[in-house]
């Protein structure tokens, strides 16, 4: 499959994820957050909650769980954009906020694990 496709693909389960929280009554703040520290393909809100998401797209779970590819690197990475985040906003530190993943499979299933990993400053 080559680049392109893998963007689009990415773009429409992003897409399918974020429908998902806003269904569920998130409010999506921000889609494709960069930073030079990393990305964070969601952010979202509820209840005053903060929620980093992270979106993983599988055909089907043979090669491995969506959330096995969010390993100890991605998750640092994503935990120094969330700090961005927060500094470019204008968050205090104390500011509560949960890390979580999505799976979206071809099918159209879609799993959405809350508090997928803790924050990891290292």
């Amino acid at each position: 499959m080559s680049g392109e496709n893998r963007r689009a693909i990415g773009a429409l389960a992003e897409g399918a994820a974020a429908d998902y929280l806003e269904q569920k009554g998130y409010v999506i703040r921000e889609r494709n957050f960069r930073c030079r520290l990393g990305e964070i393909d969601l952010i979202a809100e509820k209840d005053g909650l903060l929620v980093f998401v992270e979106v993983k797209y599988r055909r089907t779970a043979i090669c491995g769980l969506p959330y096995d590819a969010v390993d100890e690197r991605k998750q640092r990475r994503i935990c120094h954009a969330a700090l961005a985040y927060y500094g470019r906003h204008g968050y205090a530190a104390g500011r509560m906020c949960r890390f979580d993943v999505i799976a979206v499979y071809a099918d159209g299933r879609i799993e959405h694990l809350e508090n997928a990993f803790d924050y990891c400053p290292g």
